[in-house]
């Protein structure tokens, strides 16, 4: 693949790091790969072979229970990486990966990827950034699961799809809303209940946006 890449892939924390080069180099194999909503990219289990970076849209990442319920354990979407730990130990994808929406996505080829990791020290820098990140991710997850009130985390959700900080704004939901409740940690009639709330602090919510009356008050009461 060639270094005109999408925007997507040069702001990869995976890539960001790299010179054009050396992004060449990891590239060369790299496929580019369209998937439509609802299509599996792979299943847990699945030996992995490669990296993802999300080109554009969302995909689902999660785990059966025991007791044969799904866990989603992330959304991933635009810029976004994941694999990269799997790929670099040799072991199956312990979740998987599902698109939620229309998707494309670019995809690594895992031995490439070691070896650039051996070759370059700057690379495996970047690469250890990129795993800290899905880390620090999970944490903030937990965290909120743990500290955070359901209308917390959905006013926190809805505030993260703007970059707006003040006044009235609305926004889209980026997939529908069994999978935010699952992405949120709730059960979807927990989500129903939070958006009822939320109409208290002036937020209306139908079935693929939401109106907001102000968005730091939002903030506020996300962060209370």
């Amino acid at each position: 693949m060639k270094s005109s890449l999408p925007e997507a892939v040069k702001k990869s924390v995976l890539l960001n790091s790299l010179n054009d080069d050396m992004r060449d180099r990891l590239l060369r194999d790299a496929i580019r790969r369209s998937y439509a909503e609802g299509e599996t990219i792979f299943l847990q289990g699945d030996p992995a072979k490669a990296v993802f970076i999300v080109l554009s849209g969302f995909i689902k990442l999660s785990r059966m229970t025991p007791s044969g319920t799904e866990a989603v354990v992330a959304i991933m979407g635009r810029n976004r990486s994941f694999a990269e730990a799997m790929v670099l130990r040799g072991t199956p994808y312990p979740v998987s990966a599902e698109a939620i929406s229309d998707c494309t996505t670019l995809q690594i080829d895992g031995t490439r990827l070691r070896q650039l990791l051996l070759e370059n020290p700057e690379f495996a820098i970047g690469l250890l950034a990129s795993t800290f990140i899905h880390l620090q991710g999970l944490v903030d997850q937990i965290e909120k699961l743990k500290a955070h009130t359901g209308v917390q985390r959905v006013a926190q959700f809805l505030a993260d799809l703007t970059a707006q900080e003040t006044g009235p704004c609305e926004v889209r939901l980026p997939y529908n809303k069994r999978l935010i409740a699952g992405n949120l940690g709730m059960q979807p009639e927990s989500l129903s209940r939070a958006f009822a709330r939320l109409r208290e602090h002036g937020v209306k919510v139908d079935s693929s946006k939401a109106l907001i009356d102000d968005i730091a008050q939002l903030r506020l009461l996300a962060q209370d």
